[in-house]
Protein backbone atom coordinates (compact mmCIF):
# COMPACT_ATOMS: atom_id res chain seq x y z
CA UNK A 1 0.00 0.00 0.00
CA UNK A 2 1.33 3.49 -1.16
CA UNK A 3 1.91 6.02 1.52
CA UNK A 4 2.54 9.47 1.58
CA UNK A 5 4.74 11.96 3.27
CA UNK A 6 3.14 14.80 5.54
CA UNK A 7 2.13 17.27 2.84
CA UNK A 8 -0.49 14.85 1.68
CA UNK A 9 -3.09 15.98 3.57
CA UNK A 10 -2.18 19.53 2.94
CA UNK A 11 -2.10 19.07 -0.77
CA UNK A 12 -5.71 17.38 -0.45
CA UNK A 13 -7.30 20.29 1.95
CA UNK A 14 -5.97 23.26 -0.34
CA UNK A 15 -7.00 22.40 -3.84
CA UNK A 16 -9.45 21.58 -6.59
CA UNK A 17 -10.06 21.60 -9.71
CA UNK A 18 -8.26 25.32 -10.41
CA UNK A 19 -9.71 26.52 -7.55
CA UNK A 20 -7.80 27.05 -4.26
CA UNK A 21 -10.16 25.77 -1.10
CA UNK A 22 -9.14 27.00 2.32
CA UNK A 23 -9.68 24.56 5.29
CA UNK A 24 -9.78 27.24 7.99
CA UNK A 25 -12.11 25.31 10.47
CA UNK A 26 -13.36 22.84 12.35
CA UNK A 27 -16.42 20.68 12.60
CA UNK A 28 -17.88 18.63 15.33
CA UNK A 29 -20.96 17.02 16.22
CA UNK A 30 -23.59 18.47 18.71
CA UNK A 31 -25.55 15.23 18.89
CA UNK A 32 -23.37 12.63 20.34
CA UNK A 33 -24.45 8.84 19.56
CA UNK A 34 -23.55 5.05 19.61
CA UNK A 35 -23.85 1.83 18.46
CA UNK A 36 -24.22 -1.56 20.69
CA UNK A 37 -21.86 -4.19 19.52
CA UNK A 38 -23.48 -7.13 21.18
CA UNK A 39 -23.20 -11.18 20.71
CA UNK A 40 -25.40 -13.17 19.05
CA UNK A 41 -25.44 -16.67 17.34
CA UNK A 42 -23.68 -17.51 14.30
CA UNK A 43 -25.90 -16.83 11.61
CA UNK A 44 -27.47 -19.94 10.07
CA UNK A 45 -27.77 -20.59 6.33
CA UNK A 46 -30.84 -21.14 4.25
CA UNK A 47 -31.14 -24.36 2.33
CA UNK A 48 -31.72 -21.90 -0.30
CA UNK A 49 -27.77 -20.43 0.23
CA UNK A 50 -26.23 -24.20 0.94
CA UNK A 51 -27.78 -25.25 -2.66
CA UNK A 52 -26.60 -22.50 -4.51
CA UNK A 53 -23.18 -22.23 -3.25
CA UNK A 54 -22.85 -26.15 -4.21
CA UNK A 55 -23.86 -25.36 -7.48
CA UNK A 56 -21.69 -22.63 -7.66
CA UNK A 57 -18.48 -24.19 -7.01
CA UNK A 58 -19.01 -26.81 -9.70
CA UNK A 59 -19.57 -23.54 -12.06
CA UNK A 60 -16.13 -22.44 -11.00
CA UNK A 61 -14.64 -26.04 -10.64
CA UNK A 62 -15.93 -25.99 -14.68
CA UNK A 63 -14.50 -22.70 -14.87
CA UNK A 64 -10.95 -23.72 -13.97
CA UNK A 65 -11.11 -27.21 -15.75
CA UNK A 66 -11.58 -25.22 -19.31
CA UNK A 67 -8.99 -22.63 -17.99
CA UNK A 68 -10.97 -19.56 -17.69
CA UNK A 69 -10.86 -17.36 -14.82
CA UNK A 70 -13.29 -16.38 -12.21
CA UNK A 71 -15.31 -13.57 -12.79
CA UNK A 72 -13.40 -11.33 -9.95
CA UNK A 73 -10.02 -13.45 -9.82
CA UNK A 74 -8.75 -16.92 -8.01
CA UNK A 75 -9.95 -18.16 -4.74
CA UNK A 76 -10.35 -19.28 -2.22
CA UNK A 77 -13.71 -17.36 -2.99
CA UNK A 78 -16.78 -16.48 -0.48
CA UNK A 79 -20.11 -16.09 -2.33
CA UNK A 80 -21.71 -12.97 -2.02
CA UNK A 81 -24.98 -11.66 -2.13
CA UNK A 82 -23.84 -9.12 -5.28
CA UNK A 83 -26.56 -10.30 -8.44
CA UNK A 84 -24.83 -13.26 -9.79
CA UNK A 85 -26.59 -14.11 -12.78
CA UNK A 86 -24.85 -16.98 -13.96
CA UNK A 87 -25.48 -18.46 -17.88
CA UNK A 88 -24.34 -21.15 -19.79
CA UNK A 89 -23.23 -19.54 -23.65
CA UNK A 90 -22.08 -20.85 -26.18
CA UNK A 91 -18.21 -20.67 -25.01
CA UNK A 92 -18.82 -21.82 -20.99
CA UNK A 93 -20.31 -20.65 -18.08
CA UNK A 94 -20.16 -16.18 -18.11
CA UNK A 95 -21.30 -14.34 -14.59
CA UNK A 96 -23.43 -10.83 -14.77
CA UNK A 97 -24.05 -8.90 -12.10
CA UNK A 98 -27.72 -8.00 -11.43
CA UNK A 99 -28.91 -4.28 -12.06
CA UNK A 100 -28.74 -4.35 -7.98
CA UNK A 101 -27.72 -7.12 -5.63
CA UNK A 102 -29.49 -7.94 -2.48
CA UNK A 103 -26.96 -8.18 0.75
CA UNK A 104 -28.35 -10.79 3.21
CA UNK A 105 -29.01 -8.14 6.34
CA UNK A 106 -31.10 -6.18 3.70
CA UNK A 107 -33.75 -8.30 2.89
CA UNK A 108 -35.68 -7.55 6.24
CA UNK A 109 -36.09 -4.10 4.30
CA UNK A 110 -36.84 -5.31 0.66
CA UNK A 111 -40.12 -4.84 -0.81
CA UNK A 112 -41.09 -7.88 -2.87
CA UNK A 113 -42.22 -5.98 -5.61
CA UNK A 114 -39.30 -4.16 -6.26
CA UNK A 115 -37.33 -7.57 -5.78
CA UNK A 116 -40.12 -9.14 -8.14
CA UNK A 117 -38.17 -6.69 -10.78
CA UNK A 118 -34.97 -8.08 -10.10
CA UNK A 119 -36.56 -11.58 -11.03
CA UNK A 120 -38.05 -10.17 -14.32
CA UNK A 121 -35.10 -9.11 -15.11
CA UNK A 122 -33.14 -12.28 -14.23
CA UNK A 123 -35.48 -13.93 -16.33
CA UNK A 124 -35.10 -12.62 -19.56
CA UNK A 125 -31.67 -12.84 -19.40
CA UNK A 126 -31.38 -15.97 -18.77
CA UNK A 127 -33.96 -16.66 -21.30
CA UNK A 128 -31.07 -15.56 -23.93
CA UNK A 129 -29.13 -18.05 -23.01
CA UNK A 130 -30.92 -21.19 -23.68
CA UNK A 131 -28.27 -23.67 -22.20
CA UNK A 132 -28.30 -22.52 -18.31
CA UNK A 133 -31.01 -24.23 -16.61
CA UNK A 134 -30.43 -27.96 -18.47
CA UNK A 135 -26.90 -26.95 -17.36
CA UNK A 136 -27.72 -26.27 -14.04
CA UNK A 137 -30.01 -29.29 -13.62
CA UNK A 138 -27.41 -31.67 -14.96
CA UNK A 139 -25.13 -29.74 -12.12
CA UNK A 140 -27.73 -31.08 -9.84
CA UNK A 141 -29.41 -27.29 -9.20
CA UNK A 142 -33.07 -27.66 -9.73
CA UNK A 143 -34.55 -24.24 -7.99
CA UNK A 144 -33.13 -22.24 -10.89
CA UNK A 145 -36.72 -22.61 -13.18
CA UNK A 146 -38.89 -22.31 -9.97
CA UNK A 147 -36.34 -18.71 -9.03
CA UNK A 148 -37.05 -17.45 -12.13
CA UNK A 149 -40.77 -18.28 -12.68
CA UNK A 150 -42.17 -17.48 -9.44
CA UNK A 151 -43.58 -13.88 -8.65
CA UNK A 152 -42.14 -12.65 -5.89
CA UNK A 153 -44.88 -11.45 -3.33
CA UNK A 154 -44.02 -12.10 0.25
CA UNK A 155 -40.93 -12.55 2.65
CA UNK A 156 -40.44 -15.80 2.21
CA UNK A 157 -39.80 -15.80 -1.74
CA UNK A 158 -37.65 -12.35 -1.02
CA UNK A 159 -35.22 -14.71 1.18
CA UNK A 160 -35.49 -17.70 -1.62
CA UNK A 161 -34.52 -15.13 -4.23
CA UNK A 162 -31.92 -13.27 -1.57
CA UNK A 163 -29.98 -16.89 -1.22
CA UNK A 164 -31.06 -18.47 -4.24
CA UNK A 165 -28.15 -18.81 -7.15
CA UNK A 166 -28.98 -15.56 -9.33
CA UNK A 167 -28.13 -13.42 -6.48
CA UNK A 168 -25.83 -14.74 -4.05
CA UNK A 169 -23.43 -16.40 -5.82
CA UNK A 170 -20.61 -13.80 -6.41
CA UNK A 171 -17.39 -15.71 -5.87
CA UNK A 172 -14.89 -13.50 -4.61
CA UNK A 173 -11.74 -13.75 -2.42
CA UNK A 174 -12.30 -12.86 1.53
CA UNK A 175 -10.16 -9.71 0.86
CA UNK A 176 -12.05 -8.15 -2.16
CA UNK A 177 -15.66 -9.42 -0.82
CA UNK A 178 -14.95 -7.66 3.33
CA UNK A 179 -11.64 -6.69 3.28
CA UNK A 180 -10.36 -3.34 4.76
CA UNK A 181 -7.69 -1.10 3.84
CA UNK A 182 -4.35 -1.28 4.20
CA UNK A 183 -4.72 -4.92 3.54
CA UNK A 184 -7.62 -4.56 0.63
CA UNK A 185 -10.80 -2.49 -0.57
CA UNK A 186 -13.16 -4.70 0.36
CA UNK A 187 -17.02 -4.45 -1.96
CA UNK A 188 -19.23 -4.02 1.56
CA UNK A 189 -16.95 -1.08 3.12
CA UNK A 190 -15.93 1.26 -0.18
CA UNK A 191 -18.18 2.94 -3.15
CA UNK A 192 -18.34 0.23 -5.99
CA UNK A 193 -17.64 3.09 -8.70
CA UNK A 194 -14.21 3.31 -6.99
CA UNK A 195 -13.60 -0.28 -5.88
CA UNK A 196 -14.39 -1.73 -9.26
CA UNK A 197 -11.27 -0.17 -10.63
CA UNK A 198 -9.48 -3.00 -8.44
CA UNK A 199 -10.68 -4.98 -11.64
CA UNK A 200 -9.76 -3.46 -14.36
CA UNK A 201 -6.77 -0.68 -13.89
CA UNK A 202 -3.41 -1.28 -14.85
CA UNK A 203 -1.68 -3.31 -12.40
CA UNK A 204 1.54 -0.60 -12.04
CA UNK A 205 -0.97 2.43 -10.74
CA UNK A 206 -1.74 2.75 -7.40
CA UNK A 207 -5.50 2.97 -6.66
CA UNK A 208 -5.58 3.40 -3.16
CA UNK A 209 -3.13 5.58 -1.68
CA UNK A 210 -2.83 5.81 2.76
CA UNK A 211 -2.65 9.49 4.30
CA UNK A 212 -0.34 10.76 7.23
CA UNK A 213 -3.57 10.00 9.51
CA UNK A 214 -3.60 6.64 8.01
CA UNK A 215 -7.00 6.78 6.33
CA UNK A 216 -6.66 6.22 2.67
CA UNK A 217 -7.99 7.96 -0.78
CA UNK A 218 -9.37 6.63 -3.54
CA UNK A 219 -7.64 8.37 -7.21
CA UNK A 220 -7.78 8.47 -10.93
CA UNK A 221 -5.52 9.80 -13.19
CA UNK A 222 -7.08 13.02 -14.79
CA UNK A 223 -5.19 12.16 -18.17
CA UNK A 224 -5.18 8.83 -20.22
CA UNK A 225 -1.97 7.09 -20.13
CA UNK A 226 0.36 8.37 -22.03
CA UNK A 227 -0.39 12.12 -21.54
CA UNK A 228 2.20 13.16 -19.38
CA UNK A 229 -0.47 14.79 -17.07
CA UNK A 230 0.71 13.44 -13.75
CA UNK A 231 -2.40 15.16 -11.70
CA UNK A 232 -4.99 12.68 -9.71
CA UNK A 233 -8.27 13.47 -8.92
CA UNK A 234 -9.68 12.39 -5.34
CA UNK A 235 -12.81 10.20 -6.23
CA UNK A 236 -12.89 8.70 -2.50
CA UNK A 237 -12.01 9.56 0.87
CA UNK A 238 -13.64 9.05 4.68
CA UNK A 239 -16.10 11.23 5.81
CA UNK A 240 -14.79 13.46 8.90
CA UNK A 241 -11.01 13.82 7.69
CA UNK A 242 -9.20 16.61 5.84
CA UNK A 243 -9.32 14.69 2.66
CA UNK A 244 -13.05 14.24 2.95
CA UNK A 245 -14.16 17.88 3.87
CA UNK A 246 -11.82 19.17 0.96
CA UNK A 247 -13.68 16.16 -1.62
CA UNK A 248 -16.54 17.40 -0.09
CA UNK A 249 -16.05 21.26 -0.40
CA UNK A 250 -15.23 20.38 -4.44
CA UNK A 251 -18.11 18.46 -4.65
CA UNK A 252 -20.24 21.39 -3.51
CA UNK A 253 -18.73 23.21 -5.31
CA UNK A 254 -19.38 21.48 -8.47
CA UNK A 255 -15.32 21.09 -9.06
CA UNK A 256 -13.65 18.05 -9.18
CA UNK A 257 -10.56 17.59 -5.89
CA UNK A 258 -7.46 17.52 -7.96
CA UNK A 259 -4.22 17.41 -6.53
CA UNK A 260 -1.09 18.43 -8.73
CA UNK A 261 1.35 16.56 -10.18
CA UNK A 262 4.36 17.23 -7.45
CA UNK A 263 1.94 15.88 -4.45
CA UNK A 264 2.73 12.99 -2.74
CA UNK A 265 -0.62 11.82 -3.31
CA UNK A 266 0.30 11.93 -7.19
CA UNK A 267 3.95 10.81 -6.44
CA UNK A 268 2.28 7.60 -4.71
CA UNK A 269 -0.48 7.04 -7.20
CA UNK A 270 2.28 6.79 -10.15
CA UNK A 271 5.07 5.65 -8.39
CA UNK A 272 5.49 2.13 -10.73
CA UNK A 273 5.41 4.42 -13.81
CA UNK A 274 7.72 7.46 -13.27
CA UNK A 275 11.96 7.09 -12.21
CA UNK A 276 13.04 6.08 -8.43
CA UNK A 277 13.47 9.47 -7.16
CA UNK A 278 11.44 11.63 -9.14
CA UNK A 279 9.86 14.85 -7.42
CA UNK A 280 6.75 15.07 -9.82
CA UNK A 281 4.55 12.79 -11.93
CA UNK A 282 4.33 14.43 -14.76
CA UNK A 283 6.27 13.21 -17.36
CA UNK A 284 6.63 13.67 -21.16
CA UNK A 285 3.81 12.68 -23.46
CA UNK A 286 4.25 9.55 -25.46
CA UNK A 287 5.21 10.32 -28.73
Amino acid sequence: MADVGSAGVQGVAARGAGTDLEVDHTHGETRPWEIRIVKHPPRSESSHFRAAKKVAKKILEELSADGADAPYGPGPWEMHHGGSLWVMTESGWRMYRARVGIEWSMQFCADPAKVERLRQEAAELVAAFPLTLPALDDLGYQRADDLLNTPITDADSVEAWTDGLFNACVPMSNPHHSGVLPKAAGEHHYPWPTKSADFFKFDDFQLWVTLPDDTHVGVAPVGRRGSGDGRVRIVHARHGTPAGDALAQAQLRREMAVVPPDSPIALAAFEQQIPPGADTAATPPAG
